[in-house]
């Protein structure tokens, strides 16, 4: 089983400006889930803007069973004072799966190659300070069928025991599904066979990475 993964929120697209001695940076962040997500998105911005100095940009791609992916790119500015800076602020909000585009907006007074690093690393930060925060974790999907009336009452006290619930599809009989932890589906079982005197049990449907809102627990 492999470390969750600290990311954003799936769907986040952010853009963020702030303005430094008349340039505008205009950071555009979202959640990228492959190589292929990330350039399409920094294709998007540099289309939105074809008239702008710089799209400078960053990424940290990690997915299950290949080898994690980091990029930036200065587009034009000084070596070392844009896409690294970025990048390092990814970092530093231990994020993946997250890319960001810097558009920078010329304003006519040039800021150095240190003006450049804080502005670009503070562009990144200020949009992640934005962004809703989530993890990717390993878990167990499990499901059962209960009776339609004792669903909402059994969806609760899995909540309330911190399964994570993946959805409840409504038939003659609601199907629940849960992600939890593999080590945790005995004690899931048991509860539900309580909750249902006996009547219903869980199946392992998948193992499969799942997103979790906030950041993974520190161990």
């Amino acid at each position: 089983m492999s470390a969750p993964t600290n990311t954003i929120a799936a769907g986040t697209h952010i853009v963020h400006e702030i303005e430094i001695k008349r340039s505008r940076f205009i950071t555009t962040l979202a959640r990228t889930d492959s190589p292929e997500d990330a350039r399409a998105l920094i294709d998007r911005v540099k289309a939105k803007h074809p008239q702008a100095r710089h799209n400078c940009s960053a990424f940290l791609i990690e997915q299950e069973g290949r080898n994690a992916v980091q990029h930036f790119s200065d587009d034009g500015e000084p070596s070392g004072t844009a896409g690294q800076p970025m990048i390092e602020a990814l970092r530093l909000a231990d994020v993946w799966n997250v890319t960001a585009v810097v558009t920078r907006y010329f304003g006519g007074i040039l800021l150095g190659g240190g003006g450049l690093i804080r502005a670009y690393s503070s562009s990144v930060s200020e949009a992640l300070a934005r962004a809703p925060r989530a993890h990717l974790r390993d878990l167990s999907v499990i499901e059962a069928q209960v009776p339609v009336a004792q669903a909402g009452r059994i969806e609760a006290e899995f909540r309330a025991r911190n399964a994570h619930v993946l959805g409840v599809e409504w038939a003659d009989q609601a199907t629940l599904r849960l992600g939890v932890d593999p080590n945790d589906i005995d004690d899931y079982s048991s509860l539900l066979q309580e909750l249902t005197s006996g009547v219903t049990s869980f199946r392992l449907a998948e193992n499969r990475r799942i997103e979790v809102d906030g950041p993974a627990p520190r161990i």
